[in-house]
């Protein structure tokens, strides 16, 4: 499976692992949210609307555009810290942010995938 395969494929298994949780969300956030300039939109989404409604969709559309993804991906450390909840509400969500973390390693980046 190509990396940008993989790379979907995670991004699919974080929407299913918020979706089986309390973070899942059906409405989206007030516009006016979605025009923060800080970082993750802290200052007017929580950790889990930023990644259902920004990071999710953007990396799809930089996967269905062919453009370039980022050359470094380290969301895990920010969201151990901030996303609320019990370890059994979070581990699944934390899991597949890790997953998706670890594709964006530069021994994967070369083509030296690994299993996960």
């Amino acid at each position: 499976m190509s990396r940008e395969n993989q790379i979907r494929q995670s991004l699919f298994d974080i929407e299913r692992a918020l979706r089986e949780s309390a973070f899942w969300q059906v409405v989206p956030p007030e516009e006016l949210a979605f025009n923060s300039t800080e970082p993750f939109s802290l200052d007017t989404m929580k950790p889990e609307e930023w990644l259902q409604w920004v990071f999710l969709p953007r990396m799809h559309a930089l996967l269905d555009s062919d453009l370039a993804l980022p050359a470094e991906l380290a969301l895990l450390p920010y969201f151990e810290d901030a996303l609320e909840g019990s370890p059994e509400e979070t581990a699944a969500v934390l899991l597949r942010i890790k997953l998706l973390d670890e594709l964006f390693a530069p021994d994967v980046q070369d083509g030296a995938v690994h299993d996960a």
